[in-house]
């Protein structure tokens, strides 16, 4: 009976101790030598699979006690597959959270202001971490496939940076972004001055992607929307150099001539009256509110400085003088 009880005993004991070596090691955090290991968990796997998984990609983990970890906590069947990142001070059941909660590794892309939608494409498809599925479309093929009611995609998508997961779509980021452009040009469209010479708001997108590539300068975005507004209203051409550029294509060399002036194209603001037929750019938050927005100027007519900023004029005696000073440097 004596010795009965001490088997008891001792079984319990051991039994304590052994819950409590596995409660230890669930909660203190793995030893890593990285300052992070990244490890993908493959469809289907179950939590005995998903151990051995990332054990294998480097993680120091002891994959028979973490499958166990699952099961206990009735966890194993609530693993979803993907791709991840281990970072240091990581316990085993903060990582069995994890992956249950697929909190997949996040990459990052940006999408700058003013860059064109080929300068896109050609971002996304040269990101090593996304899955390429739309080389090979058209942009026309890609505009249906992200369900958009525009054909031509130019300027039709917000520039920001955007997370996902390693392997994701690359159409997953054209529709975040071709939705992202859609709610700001949806909420600076409602807010407008409704006496702006606009019919639609892809009228005002084209603009704002004109004022995008006349000025890097913030500040002055307003008044360079106020001056085009003013030459729309009188019937004025436009006379934007980066309508023309665009217009040209690869023919674009790095600088513009009289003769690319004088060059009609659909593009091509000395030649044409009114906005040209899409956006040349994709535009940033505040060259959307500069269109919709723009500063009540009489200035009809603007030059570079050359030092980043503009002279502005309203008639064209000062912007002859401007033009002679900041240009020809004639002061006189």
């Amino acid at each position: 009976m004596a010795l009965l009880k001490k088997l008891i005993v001792t079984t319990v004991i051991v039994s304590i101790a052994t819950v409590g070596a596995f409660s230890w090691w669930a909660k203190n955090p793995l030893t890593t030598a990285e300052p992070a290991i990244e490890f993908t968990v493959n469809p289907g796997s179950g939590a005995a699979a998903a151990a051995q998984q990332i054990a294998g990609a480097g993680v120091p983990l002891n994959r028979y006690l973490f499958a166990l970890l699952a099961r206990v906590t009735g966890q194993a069947s609530k693993i979803k597959a993907g791709s991840y990142e281990l970072k240091p001070g990581t316990s085993p059941r903060q990582l069995l959270s994890q992956l249950v909660r697929g909190e997949f590794a996040q990459e990052a892309i940006t999408i700058i202001e003013g860059w064109t939608f080929r300068q896109m494409r050609q971002a996304l498809a040269a990101h090593e971490r996304l899955k390429h599925d739309t080389v090979k479309l058209s942009d026309q093929e890609l505009m249906a496939k992200i369900s958009s009611e525009y054909k031509d995609p130019e300027g039709l998508f917000f520039p920001d940076t955007y997370l996902f997961a390693k392997g994701s779509s690359e159409l997953d980021i054209y529709k975040k972004a071709h939705q992202a452009m859609l709610s700001h040009l949806k909420t600076a469209w409602e807010g407008r001055d409704q006496s702006l010479p606009y019919k639609t708001p892809y009228e005002a997108l084209i603009m704002a992607s004109i004022v995008e590539k006349e000025t890097g300068q913030k500040s002055e975005r307003g008044m360079i929307a106020g001056v085009f507004v003013n030459r729309l209203r009188t019937g004025m051409l436009l006379q934007t150099d980066p309508t023309v550029i665009y217009g040209m294509g690869e023919r674009f060399a790095g600088q513009i001539r009289k003769k690319d002036l004088e060059t009609d194209t659909p593009y091509n603001t000395y030649t044409r009256g009114g906005l040209p037929p899409t956006p040349i750019a994709l535009p940033g938050i505040q060259s959307l509110n500069a269109a919709l927005a723009p500063e009540k100027t009489p200035a009809l007519y603007f030059v570079s400085r050359g030092d980043g900023t503009s002279q502005f004029s309203d008639n064209l005696p000062d912007h002859n003088r401007a033009v002679n000073q900041y240009q020809r440097k004639i002061t006189r």
